[in-house]
C-alpha cells in the first residue's frame, strides 16, 4: 500500500506544485508545502480508508499552503515581533511594587477587621466571594438595598484607610 501512495504522489507531484505555487507565492515554498503534504499523506495508516486519495492529497496541499500564507502574512505584518516581545517589561512586580502591594494588603486587612461584622461579611461575600447581593441579603436576612449600603460603606472605609496610609 505504501508503494501505491508513493506512485500516486509521484504521478501528481508536478500538478500539486502547480496548485500550491500560486497560493504560497513562489515555487520554492510550494516545494516545501508539497513535501510536507507527502509526509503527512504517507504517514496515514494503511487501514484508513481514503476513498479519493488524490483529492485528499490536494486538500492536504491546500491546507498547508494556506497555513504558510497566513504565517507569512503575520511575519510581514510584524517582522520584528520576537524582538518587541523580548523588550516588553516583565509582568511580574518589581521588588518595590511587591512591597507596596504587600503594604496595601495589610492596610486593607486591618480596615476589614475594623468593620462591623455584618458589614464585613456582606463585603467579603459580595466582593471577594462573588455572591450576588440577593444571596448576601438572604444569608444575612436583610434587604438587598441594605446589603448594597453595607458593601458601599465597606468600600468607602477601605478607600479611606488606603488614602490615610499614603
Amino acid at each position: 500500500m505504501a508503494d501505491d501512495k508513493l506512485q500516486l504522489y509521484l504521478a501528481h507531484r508536478a500538478a500539486l506544485l502547480d496548485y500550491a505555487a500560486p497560493i504560497v507565492g513562489c515555487r520554492a515554498r510550494a516545494e516545501d508545502v508539497v513535501q510536507e503534504a507527502w509526509l503527512r499523506f504517507s504517514r496515514q495508516h494503511d487501514d484508513v480508508d481514503i476513498r479519493h486519495p488524490v483529492s485528499y492529497l490536494y486538500r492536504i496541499v491546500r491546507n498547508l499552503a494556506l497555513d504558510q500564507t497566513r504565517r507569512s502574512a503575520t511575519e510581514k505584518a510584524q517582522p520584528d515581533g520576537d524582538q518587541i516581545l523580548a523588550e516588553l517589561p516583565s509582568s511580574s512586580a518589581s521588588p518595590e511594587q511587591a512591597v507596596t502591594q504587600q503594604n496595601e494588603l495589610s492596610v486593607l486587612s486591618r480596615a476589614l477587621e475594623d468593620l462591623p461584622e455584618r458589614t464585613r461579611v456582606a463585603f467579603e461575600m459580595h466582593r471577594l466571594g462573588g455572591h450576588t447581593l440577593q444571596e448576601v441579603a438572604n444569608h444575612l436576612n436583610v434587604s438587598v438595598s441594605l446589603v448594597h449600603q453595607l458593601v458601599r460603606d465597606a468600600l468607602n472605609h477601605c478607600m479611606a484607610c488606603l488614602e490615610d496610609d499614603l
